[in-house]
């Protein structure tokens, strides 16, 4: 069993208040989910209305898989229309 984990930090420029916060997450959250099979959720910074630290995670039987469907995952969260900035990831595979 091979596990594919990703640590995105994201920057929300133009966010004013932890209810656009809470949208801009929820929409990256949703779409992520609906196009892969990942598991996802926002794990860190819950209280800064700027800056978002979400957690992505997949299981397969292969390392090469497991790092494609994460890189999906972040590429599809660094092309949204949302207003989130990509500004660092981190993958892991165990």
């Amino acid at each position: 069993m091979i596990v594919g984990t990703c640590k995105v930090r994201l920057y929300l420029p133009g966010n004013r208040s932890l209810k656009g916060k809470r949208h801009i997450v929820k929409s990256l959250l949703d779409r992520t989910k609906a196009h892969l099979n990942v598991s996802i959720a926002e794990i860190e910074e819950q209280d800064k209305w700027q800056v978002a630290t979400l957690g992505i995670a997949c299981v397969s039987n292969s390392t090469k898989i497991a790092n494609q469907i994460i890189s999906k995952a972040v590429d599809l969260i660094a092309k949204s229309k949302h207003g989130a900035q990509l500004i660092d990831y981190e993958v892991r595979i165990l």
